[in-house]
């Protein structure tokens, strides 16, 4: 999918279905020694904000106080667009989310259910985002790639927009 990098409406509306499409990435706090964790990512363009589910006692649940900074990041599932998004991470138990986004899915990994009092929400409130959007799939790759070993150059592999969202 081709997306101009100009028009910042529709850089914003591909990051969001992107995000939508991909639904898992890795989350953490920029300011900690903890690496990212899989997480799956439940999108709200329209709140400009990103949900996931945790335990209160995971390491990452137990590092948030409310709006630290973390990043949320995503590759397609074709590998044609990468996106690192930025915003404050909040913990919050929001029964409407919960039912809102709870599945089958989501209970495999939470065999308490829905009422486990250790169940909570984290909300990343996006700020903004770097995203790079690839041109071509694998047969434009390849064609970059000998390319540039013949020319020197290097390859183009598409564009990069950054976001800001508040």
């Amino acid at each position: 999918m081709s997306t101009d990098v100009n028009d910042k409406a529709a850089v914003e509306k591909r990051l969001w279905k992107e995000i939508d499409d991909a639904r898992f990435g890795m989350l953490g706090l920029t300011n900690s020694s903890q690496h990212f964790q899989p997480m799956t990512a439940y999108a709200e363009p329209e709140t400009g904000k990103i949900w996931f589910f945790s335990l209160k006692d995971t390491d990452l649940a137990r590092a948030v106080e409310n709006g630290e900074m973390a990043m949320f990041t995503i590759q397609s599932k074709d590998g044609d667009f990468q996106a690192c998004i930025g915003g404050h991470l909040m913990q919050m138990r929001d029964h409407a989310r919960v039912e809102k986004y709870w599945n089958p899915v989501v209970a495999a990994w939470y065999p308490e259910g829905k009422d486990d009092p250790r169940l909570t929400m984290l909300c990343l409130d996006v700020e903004d985002a770097a995203l790079w959007i690839s041109k071509g799939g694998p047969i434009r790759f390849a064609w970059e790639v000998a390319r540039a070993n013949i020319t020197g150059q290097q390859p183009d592999m598409g564009d990069r927009a950054n976001l800001d969202l508040h």
